[in-house]
């Protein structure tokens, strides 16, 4: 019998970052573990550092050499007198080549054997393992080392649409849908850069895309004594990319007989390679045929999502893959695992939904986070946090558990309500949006759903009375540093008529939105642009959320003011008011005029910070309209920049340059159409 008592470890490392090592650090905490952070240079205060009981520095920002650098954390584990390492999810926590450093080091990984870990980390020998296995597999062609060319061939044979995918790694990186033969060779070259970028391995396989698919996976545990056990299914089908986006557990597509045969399947996997730990068995099932399932993959670690599960079975997942990595037996058997109530998962990203979901950076300016009945946060937010470029852009992940589905669906939707996060662009507005969907609501699921519905989402502009409190804030902050002289307050007051102090916001494109502000903050007379002065007030209701009244209705927001933005939240919903002054307003006027005779701007600027990873062109050559000039890659997305006109090109970044959001990294100088010149006619 063990003894319980006793923690399993004295120390244990946490070899990640962000929200999923502060999680651990929690359960650590609870089992009387110390806990022992790394971090790169720019997270030196990030919130897991801070968290944890002691913290080590490992390296600069790249991640090959910071937390993909093997050598780098195991001196740091040697040197925080660590017993066991956690590797959390992503950077090496399916890296066999750190599993064996760690137990020639003489440290515990907690996380299944090299074996498993060779065997399900090759997606190509993993499927081909699970087929002799008896699990059914998607038909496709996955002979390991196929050229470009070969893989051109078998696509013939396996039938469009199809996917490619990368052999090593996960979470869709890589992964590519092609429905027309004619743009397999690009996505071929696509995917094998990406893969060989985020996994150092380019090797790629074939499936056949299955139609409507939906994407449900399996709960493992397994100890070193033979015991393995499921704990229901996950639905993950809302994806976008290939990225979950929101998930749950259990799953509204499969019946009990079906869950008891896919749970069954899973186990077998996970026996067919020795599998110790926790791990997750994907599957694919057709929304036409929900009881027909595929094997997919398998995750040799914690999964993103394994809060939904955890909130089902009352059962902490990472003290259980810690008491495993120690030894012990399962502490559930199969009989005991039950299913209550119904959990949904929302991820929180740093990203901007209206500029293509493109990574966003900034800094927290203000926080607040939801509470109440049946809701969890997993986070790595705290006020001040600098949010930069060089990482996965996951902030952190709300979780709602209901009695039934309907009561977390419910409950899930008033806390991103409730969320705020000011200071950095986020994607909180459009899981709202997805979750208010109908065939969300009723569960009707597939992966491409979310591709289906982004082109007709709309989202919320600044409306007047947004616009209002921006300038009522600054109003505010100007009367409160204001000498005391009438000449210096923001009142209007002057020898005749009272003149309105005007404030003027960036919207999107070249527009502006001027306000004019007569009185002072808490009784004025507010005019947003050409319409009829309205009276308005602004008045603090604690550190973060402000009251506005605007003529006959009062309504509750929270503000926030640094640099040269107002950030305002309303109801999960962020929106960024850049302030212009007269100085750049005088710019974009200018730029405006002198953009007047084109219909596109000659000027190529990054969309997000980044780096550039190639660049296709260079300067002199004439280009197409839409041909990639640049490719800028961030928080592990990749982004092509194209000539938005023919012309001659000017290039003004190399590949491995660090570019800032905006940044201009290629000018055209158009080219006259000379099929419409003037000229002689016979």
């Amino acid at each position: 019998m063990t003894d319980t008592t006793t923690p399993p470890f004295g120390t244990v490392l946490i070899a990640n970052r962000g929200e999923i090592a502060c999680r651990i650090i929690r359960t650590l905490r609870a089992l009387g573990i110390r806990s022992v952070a790394v971090y790169s240079d720019p997270d030196r205060d990030a919130k897991h550092v801070t968290d944890a009981d002691a913290a080590v520095r490992i390296g600069p920002a790249p991640a090959a050499q910071s937390y993909l650098n093997i050598a780098a954390v195991i001196d740091a584990a040697r040197a925080s007198g660590a017993d066991a390492i956690h590797p959390g999810y992503g950077f090496l926590s399916e890296n066999a080549e750190f599993a064996r450093a760690c137990a020639d080091a003489g440290i515990v990984f907690i996380g299944p054997g090299v074996e498993a870990l060779e065997v399900m980390g090759d997606k190509i020998r993993s499927k081909n393992h699970v087929a002799a296995s008896g699990v059914p597999v998607i038909p496709g062609d996955s002979r390991p080392g196929l050229s470009n060319s070969e893989l051109a061939e078998a696509a013939t044979a396996v039938g469009y649409p199809l996917l490619i995918k990368p052999s090593a790694g996960g979470g869709g990186k890589g992964m590519h849908a092609v429905d027309d033969p004619a743009d397999l060779e690009d996505a071929l070259v696509t995917a094998r850069r990406v893969a060989a970028a985020a996994f150092g391995d380019d090797t790629l396989f074939l499936e056949r895309l299955i139609p409507q698919p939906r994407h449900i996976e399996v709960q493992l545990l397994a100890d070193s004594h033979g015991g393995v056990i499921h704990l229901g299914e996950r639905e993950c089908s809302l994806q976008r990319r290939h990225q979950k986006v929101i998930e749950e557990a259990p799953s509204p597509l499969l019946d009990s007989e079906t869950r008891t045969r896919i749970g069954e399947a899973a186990c077998r996997v996970a026996e067919s390679v020795g599998y110790a730990g926790a791990g997750t068995v994907e599957f694919l099932v057709s929304a036409e045929r929900p009881d027909e399932f595929f094997f997919m993959e398998m995750n040799t670690r914690l999964q993103v999502e394994h809060p939904v599960t955890e909130e089902v079975t009352g059962l902490d997942l990472v003290a259980e893959q810690v008491r495993i990595a120690a030894g012990e037996y399962l502490s559930v058997r199969q009989d005991d695992v039950t299913l209550t109530g119904h959990a949904i998962e929302a991820r929180v990203y740093a990203e901007n939904p209206e500029r293509g979901f493109l990574p966003a950076t900034g800094s927290v300016l203000e926080l607040h986070e939801a509470t109440g009945d049946g809701i969890r946060v997993d986070s790595s937010l705290r006020r001040g946090l600098v949010i930069g470029s060089d990482y996965d852009p996951m902030l952190a992940k709300v979780i709602a558990l209901g009695a039934d589905r309907a009561e977390a669906l419910r409950r899930l939707d008033r806390a991103l309500a409730e969320t705020t996060i000011l200071g950095v662009r986020t994607n909180i507005e459009y899981l709202r949006m997805l979750l208010a969907d109908d065939d969300v609501r009723a569960g009707n699921l597939d992966t491409s759903l979310i591709d289906r519905r982004l082109p007709g989402l709309r989202f919320r502009r600044a409306d007047e009375t947004i616009l209002a409190a921006a300038a009522l804030l600054l109003h505010a902050e100007r009367e409160t540093v204001s000498t005391g002289s009438p000449w210096s307050r923001p009142s209007g007051w002057r020898l005749g008529e009272p003149r309105p102090t005007t404030y003027t916001f960036a919207l999107d494109g070249d527009e502006t939105a001027t306000v004019a502000v007569l009185g002072v903050a808490d009784a004025a007379s507010v005019r947003v642009g050409d319409g009829d002065a309205c009276p308005a007030s602004l008045r603090r209701v604690n550190d973060l959320t402000h009251a506005l009244t605007w003529g006959s209705g009062t309504r509750t927001l929270r503000l926030a003011h640094a640099g040269t933005s107002v950030w305002i939240s309303d109801a999960g919903v962020s929106i960024e008011l850049p302030v212009l002054t007269r100085d750049a307003l005088l710019a974009a006027r200018l730029a405006r005029i002198s953009r007047a005779d084109h219909p596109h701007s000659p000027e190529v600027r990054s969309p997000m910070p980044g780096t550039v990873i190639s660049v296709d062109a260079s300067t002199g050559s004439v280009v197409e309209a839409g041909s990639t000039l640049v490719v800028v890659e961030a928080m592990k997305m990749e982004h092509k920049l194209t000539a938005s006109v023919s012309g001659q090109v000017e290039i003004h970044v190399v590949a491995g340059d660090l570019v800032k959001l905006d940044q201009l990294v290629a000018t055209l100088t158009p080219q006259p159409d000379l099929s419409t010149v003037e000229g002689d006619t016979e």
